[in-house]
């Protein structure tokens, strides 16, 4: 079985935000596969699992908060069993402009604290990552602000391009594994919309 988990954080409050973007594509995949997601007994995660690409696949979203995330994808993995080469996490990355994705099977944190705490938890960096760009800020805003704002206006049809592609993306990795999804959405370039 393989398992994806978008990292983000629990509750109302950030929903909408940038930080959430991992949040954002299980949600989508959730929905587009018919995948209920429910609580654990512990209430660390939510998660279900399901069908995607004739694979079976569990989908999970953490509720320790972005930067304890390990504290909810270690027992997951460990209960189902999960082989970290059948590991994708999602999350949002500062580096990658919005619309960009990329896709890893190993790798550094990054600096991204949602990551490293996958990484400290399960005492490894070998497992897939999709990170999905949400850009740097403007001006002066810290990016500690800019990642839990929500996105503006012509952002918002950007973010539901992308977390297409992401899904897509998703898919494929289930399918056909990590090195024909790296071949064909790290070359990608951002579909652009229009200003309003």
């Amino acid at each position: 079985m393989k398992l994806i988990v978008g990292l983000g954080n629990p509750g109302e409050d950030y929903i909408d935000s940038r930080h959430n973007i991992g949040f954002t594509l299980v949600r989508q995949l959730a929905k587009l596969h018919k995948i209920p997601l429910k609580k654990d007994h512990k209430g660390r995660s939510l998660h279900g699992c399901g069908t995607i690409a004739g694979q079976k696949v569990m989908l999970a979203l953490p509720l320790t908060f972005m930067n304890s995330s390990g504290n909810a994808v270690r027992p997951l993995a460990a209960r189902y069993r999960i082989q970290l080469h059948n590991l994708l996490v999602a999350c949002d990355d500062l580096d990658l402009e919005l619309g960009r994705i990329k896709i890893r099977p190993r790798g550094s944190s990054g600096g991204h604290r949602g990551l490293g705490s996958v990484i400290g938890g399960l005492n490894s960096s070998d497992f897939t990552r999709l990170r999905i760009g949400i850009g740097r800020p403007e001006g002066e805003i810290a990016a500690a602000d800019y990642v839990l704002s929500a996105f503006r206006g012509r952002e918002k049809k950007q973010v539901q391009k992308i977390i297409e592609q992401a899904v897509d993306c998703c898919r494929m990795w289930v399918s056909r594994g990590i090195q024909e999804c790296m071949n064909t959405f790290n070359r990608m370039k951002p579909k652009l919309t229009e200003r309003q």
